[in-house]
């Protein structure tokens, strides 16, 4: 077992890719070695692929020293992008949420090196006011203890997300976030020097999860968002910006046939080559 600790894929030409949390009982199946026991699991998922999304953190911030542990187990170069708590975004005072983020962006930042993008997720259905979220957007501070942040503004409600919201993000430096799902909002403006999408798509009957043509083709885009291009076959709201030389890409399966997600993302590794 020793053997599939070792040698973690890196990111190649600045691609991450991974999977939504790491604790599912079908992965114990198709996934996870057999007999390897739960706490090992995210020692083992993170050697697989080169990120993760924490979705828990949505529900309920942690304590500092579970995150340095969660930091622990993981390889040099690995990060985690974390959701942060819904009770911010879900707030009746948006504007002055200012002492809740400074609160979670404390603790998560015990995370270290391993500390990916933050996504801040407005739900489908909530009603947001375009003055207090632009107020709340200058409370995401661009550092905390002198680590750099990266945000992420995942609003789901169609009737918010337009050009004034692409601009607002672009204006800011903070991304959103481009899904493949027809559930949700689906446009791939660039609004920040690292692109954040969310494929959730698999399908159950595909052992990759995606066929081979399909993650042929998300290699391609991936490192044409990477080399700082934009996909010409993706919707965008607004007219592009000036690109620049590079970029980073974090991509995530989600959703969907989930059981099928960590194939999905490690077939995508080897596409791209990662090693």
């Amino acid at each position: 077992m020793m053997d599939l600790f070792s040698n973690p894929p890196k990111p190649v030409e600045g691609i991450r890719v991974g999977i939504g949390g790491w604790t599912y009982a079908p992965w114990r199946d198709n996934f996870y070695p057999k007999g390897l026991v739960q706490r090992r699991e995210l020692e083992f998922a993170s050697r697989q692929l080169t990120a993760i999304e924490v979705n828990g953190t949505y529900y309920g911030m942690q304590k500092p020293a579970t995150y340095a542990k969660w930091a622990a187990e993981t390889p040099e170069g690995f990060v985690f992008s974390a959701k942060a708590p819904m009770r911010i975004m879900q707030s009746r005072a948006l504007a002055k949420t200012g002492p809740q983020v400074d609160d979670f962006l404390g603790g998560i930042v015990s995370l270290g090196d391993r500390l990916g993008p933050i996504v801040w997720q407005f739900d489908a259905g909530q009603k947001i006011d375009r003055d207090e979220f632009a107020q709340f957007v200058e409370l995401l501070p661009d550092a905390v203890d002198g680590r750099a942040m990266r945000h992420v503004l995942d609003v789901r409600d169609p009737a918010f997300v337009d050009a004034d919201f692409v601009a607002l993000a672009r204006r800011h430096g903070m991304a959103t976030v481009f899904t493949d799902s027809p559930d949700y909002p689906s446009f791939a403006d660039v609004t920040a020097d690292f692109v954040y999408a969310r494929l959730m798509r698999s399908r159950s009957d595909v052992p990759t999860g995606y066929p081979d043509a399909e993650l042929e083709q998300w290699s391609g885009r991936l490192r044409e968002w990477a080399r700082g291009g934009e996909p010409a076959d993706l919707p965008r709201l607004a007219p592009a910006t000036e690109p620049p030389a590079s970029r980073e890409v974090f991509v995530f399966f989600i959703s969907s046939a989930k059981e099928r997600n960590p194939a999905a993302a490690m077939a995508l590794l080897k596409r791209l080559g990662a090693s």
